[in-house]
């Protein structure tokens, strides 16, 4: 399974960004996703989470309202549309598929991207 994040960059505080993580490798459609980020010196943390179907999401609290997760499985590819970004949304942000389908909070994620730094500034 191979993830391949792009659309990070240097972005004003207020302004978006939009991520895609293109996948290959497996059966796209058939496992859910998700969105992680790790700003300096902290731990990585959930961002946003959507099932195979993309008809089932969710949001870290952080960025609920703001940051929107999508996906198009004919194209193999899932979206993070981010918003009204903040100083302290700058991190690495990667991309990772779960082991089946379902979208759940205690999802086991088991493929990793390589990465995409945004950075906002103020």
């Amino acid at each position: 399974v191979h993830l391949v994040e792009s659309g990070g960059g240097l972005v004003q505080a207020g302004g978006s960004v939009r991520l895609s993580c293109a996948a290959s490798g497996r059966t796209f459609s058939s496992y859910a996703m998700g969105w992680f980020r790790q700003a300096p010196g902290r731990e990585r943390e959930f961002v946003a989470g959507i099932s195979g179907s993309g008809l089932s999401t969710g949001y870290a609290d952080s960025v609920k309202g703001r940051f929107t997760i999508s996906r198009d499985n004919g194209k193999n590819t899932m979206y993070l549309q981010m918003n009204s970004l903040r100083p302290e949304d700058t991190a690495v942000y990667y991309c990772a598929t779960a082991s089946d389908r379902y979208y759940r909070t205690n999802a086991k994620y088991d493929y990793w991207g390589q990465g995409t730094q945004v950075t906002v500034s103020s």
